[in-house]
């Protein structure tokens, strides 16, 4: 698949946002590192299974039924900008956007209270609720702007840049949710329960799973090199991932093997059913066996949502370099932005370099990244509001848009 550097752009916005929310996100005094959390263990929930057809025509339809909320609910970063809109009759016109059906209804919510504002500003969000067409009738012209719950697909953005010459605005809207099936789950690194490992970092990540090694490093290919001993030292760290493309494979890649630019590419893997390319490279096709895969072999490490943690493996901590604070994906670590691998939400829309995006989708963006329309997203109870670094990284990626 072709990718250059201008397709990377939004790569490197993605790492900006997450170093953003990290810097501004731990506003108490409490130790949340894996100094103090270095064994995270997480009993195993309850077991995820698939949509059926039926549920996902339903969800296309409709939007995806909501999940109970968390116990727990995160405060608003006080931090966050005071939105000062314009004079009520300034903003004028039809919209129509599309969303993921994940989004159908938080999008429904920002754009209520926008239309509040704006009386003669109308924007529809109708079905089908699916990210993937969303971003297809974007690039055919047919929709002004797509919430979609993950970052594009690479063919996405090479078609949409294939049909204008430039790529499309996103603009990171909303963190993702804690833990809830199919509602943008935070990402674990996880080993199997017996393995002495508690934390590592991105870059040794990125030194166990890519041929590319953007990071820099030599290769890691035993728990040796992953900084275990005794017994362990000379073991063969056994990878378990995604068959490319994925959601969850894209944000691994993109926040682990992407660096400075560079597009990480993976070790060769072997689809299950299939011969290894690398025999310590397993693939599955889709997310629900990872969990599995890493509770019966003791030299795996894998990736999952924290949603199908659904088996007695452990949760390690992460960190962007060694030497840094690691943090466990724990519910406040993600809601904080502190956890390195918390997701988050985009607004994707076509503004032409040189030329000012459409005023009512550049107003929209604004509300959306104030305080006021966080906390919309704090009121539904199921994603998480940005931090005010994240936000101020959207804003200022808004602003210095070619």
């Amino acid at each position: 698949m072709k990718r250059t550097a201008r397709a990377l752009t939004s790569l490197a916005l993605t790492a900006a946002l997450a170093a953003a929310g990290t810097l501004t996100s731990m506003a108490d005094n409490s130790d949340h590192t894996a100094e103090n959390l270095a064994t995270w263990a997480v009993a195993p929930q309850k077991k995820v299974t698939p949509q059926t057809p039926e549920q996902d025509a339903y969800n296309k339809a409709n939007g995806r039924p909501l999940p109970a909320p968390e116990l727990l609910q995160p405060a608003l970063d006080p931090a966050l900008g005071t939105y000062r809109p314009k004079p009520t009759n300034s903003l004028r016109g039809d919209y129509q956007c599309g969303a993921s059906d994940v989004l159908a209804d938080l999008s429904k919510k920002w754009i209520k209270e926008f239309e509040q504002q704006y009386p003669k500003v109308h924007i529809s969000v109708n079905p089908p609720y699916a990210g993937s067409l969303g971003a297809l009738e974007l690039i055919k012209g047919n929709l002004d702007c797509v919430f979609v719950s993950r970052e594009l697909k690479p063919s996405d953005i090479d078609g949409f840049h294939d049909a204008f010459g430039y790529d499309p605005l996103s603009i990171p809207i909303s963190g993702g949710s804690y833990r809830h099936y199919g509602f943008l789950d935070s990402v674990g690194f996880i080993v199997n329960k017996d393995n002495p490992i508690d934390k590592l970092s991105l870059d040794q990540l990125d030194a166990a799973l890519s041929t590319t090694r953007n990071r820099g490093g030599e290769a890691a290919t035993t728990w040796g090199d992953l900084g275990a001993t005794g017994e362990w030292a000379d073991k063969p760290i056994h990878i378990v991932g995604l068959q490319p493309w994925n959601g969850f494979e894209e944000f691994v890649r993109q926040r682990v093997l992407n660096h400075n630019g560079e597009r990480g590419e993976w070790r060769p893997g072997a689809a299950v059913g299939s011969t290894p390319a690398d025999p310590a490279v397993r693939w599955e096709k889709t997310v629900f066996n990872i969990a599995k895969d890493v509770a019966e072999d003791p030299y795996a490490i894998g990736y999952t949502g924290v949603a199908y943690v659904d088996q007695a493996v452990k949760v390690i901590s992460l960190s962007d370099h060694a030497g840094d604070p690691a943090y466990a994906p724990t519910y406040e670590n993600v809601a904080s932005a502190a956890y390195p691998l918390s997701r988050l939400t985009y607004f994707n829309v076509n503004k032409r370099p040189g030329k000012q995006l459409d005023p009512v989708m550049e107003e929209l963006i604004r509300f959306i990244l104030s305080k006021r329309g966080q906390s919309v997203v704090g009121g539904q109870q199921v994603f998480l509001p940005l931090r005010s670094g994240q936000a101020k990284a959207g804003l200022d990626a808004l602003n210095t848009a070619p």
